[in-house]
């Protein structure tokens, strides 16, 4: 539930308290009138008794003429109201009743109950009547009831619906505010979806709201922090991936120029002791051929490490070489268990450092996991090196192997460190797919060389 629907849910509910509170205070004084009514019609009745007894006594009035209602009848515009008199013996002498016009019942039975049970309408008004201390009588007064039911739903009705009226053109112009109000928490999370997905250039506006624009200037200068951190961080990753890869090539190169040479001086002295031993020392022959056989293994090992701590194809004859030497010898190595393939595209050998040697390492990396982990029949390899300079150039390492679901567990075997951290530290884009029905997609976007900083 989002905050402006939950204030507006708190106003509706406090609304409808305060309705439910104002409606049990005009039902109570909608009751408490009637009984005042009531007592205040039985009070003047007593007292023009009083007086017609008084007028009696004095001979200005006729006996048999009291109790005389006549007056009050006159006097009174009262309705729904039932007046009795009834002597000492209890004996009904006069009755009057003034009741209201409800030829039909207009209110729902559920209120009638309701009213009924809150405050019992049906009750009466007595008065003694009692002149020179001597009771004469007494007089009864009953509201109607049908009346004070009809005048309660009256007045209930004509507040509900003003209630309602109030209600409803208040939530709306709270719903105005507010929309006009939050408005800047949807900009603010907009700019917070765009940050996390890695886009720290983005800033906040200014708000007119003070705690809005407090929180704006918070989030612009975290995010500044983090982008300088990050833009830190890459010129670091990418130094060490710099000073790494010319630490290869040194020791390339010195294992080439050095180690090579004499591995290959020593299997040239033993085919030559091997030419000599076989008129003068038949018996060294076989010793000689071992140190050949040898030297040869080692030779093929120093190969191999040549080939992982720096191709030389990258610096003789460029990225696209390398990538084809590098798939024919894993198409070799793999003798038809996993059909390798590269799919090359665009310009691949005027990319410049240390792009190829990122794009090779990570092509390298990504071929030793499907080898080691996937269980697949097929890989493929697309680079692609778009012509236009705003399209990122974009790798894609395919194979059709046993992953199945994202994201891997620490112990996949799938070794994405290394891999993410060249290509964040060249501000490219790492991303992870599931084939069908199976198998993994690695898919990397780098900048082309005119948007990438380069630090050497």
């Amino acid at each position: 539930m989002n905050l402006k629907h939950h204030l507006l849910i708190r106003i509706v509910l406090i609304a409808v308290m305060g309705l439910v509170v104002t409606a049990a205070t005009v039902l109570y004084q909608t009751h408490q009138q009637s009984k005042q009514q009531a007592m205040l019609t039985a009070d003047s009745l007593n007292k023009q008794l009083q007086l017609q007894l008084l007028r009696i006594d004095a001979d200005f009035g006729l006996a048999e003429r009291f109790p005389d209602f006549d007056l009050w009848k006159e006097t009174s515009n009262t309705v729904g109201l039932c007046i009795r008199f009834l002597n000492v013996t209890g004996k009904q002498q006069r009755n009057l009743c003034t009741g209201a016009n409800i030829t039909a019942k207009f209110w729902p039975e559920w209120f009638n109950s309701l009213y009924q049970w809150l405050f019992n309408p049906d009750f009466e008004v007595t008065r003694l009547v009692i002149f020179k201390n001597k009771i004469y009588g007494s007089i009864v007064v009953t509201p109607s009831n049908e009346l004070e039911i009809a005048n309660a739903w009256q007045a209930i009705r004509s507040l509900m619906g003003l209630s309602i009226l109030t209600t409803y053109a208040v939530c709306l112009m709270i719903t105005v505010t507010l929309n006009r109000a939050l408005a800047p928490a949807q900009v603010i999370v907009a700019g917070l979806e765009k940050m996390t997905g890695g886009d720290l250039s983005l800033r906040l506006p200014a708000f007119k709201l003070h705690e809005w624009q407090r929180t704006a200037v918070a989030i612009n200068q975290l995010v500044a922090t983090q982008e300088q951190l990050l833009s830190e961080r890459k010129q670091l990753a990418s130094r060490l991936m710099t000073l790494q890869e010319e630490e290869r090539r040194y020791l390339a190169r010195e294992l080439h120029d050095e180690l090579g040479q004499c591995l290959a001086a020593v299997n040239a002295l033993a085919a030559s002791i091997s030419q000599t031993a076989e008129s003068v020392c038949p018996a060294l022959v076989p010793e000689s051929k071992n140190i050949s056989r040898i030297c040869k293994h080692m030779l093929t090992l120093l190969r191999g490490l040549l080939l992982r701590l720096r191709p030389a194809e990258i610096d003789e004859l460029g990225l696209a070489a390398s990538l084809q030497s590098l798939v024919n010898g894993w198409n070799t190595r793999s003798k038809a268990n996993i059909d390798y393939k590269l799919i090359l595209q665009g310009d691949i050998d005027q990319l410049p450092e240390p792009i190829p040697i990122t794009l090779f390492r990570v092509v390298q990396a990504c071929l030793t996991n499907i080898a080691q982990h996937s269980a697949a029949t097929q890989a493929i390899v697309n680079l692609t090196v778009p012509s236009t300079g705003s399209i990122p150039i974009t790798l894609t390492v395919e194979d059709n192997g046993n992953a199945q679901q994202l994201p891997f567990s620490h112990h996949s075997g799938i070794a994405l460190l290394g891999i993410r951290e060249r290509v964040d530290a060249l501000g490219g884009q790492l991303t992870l797919n599931i084939a069908k029905p199976s198998g993994l997609i690695v898919t990397i976007k780098l900048p082309q060389p005119s948007d990438t900083t380069l630090h050497s």
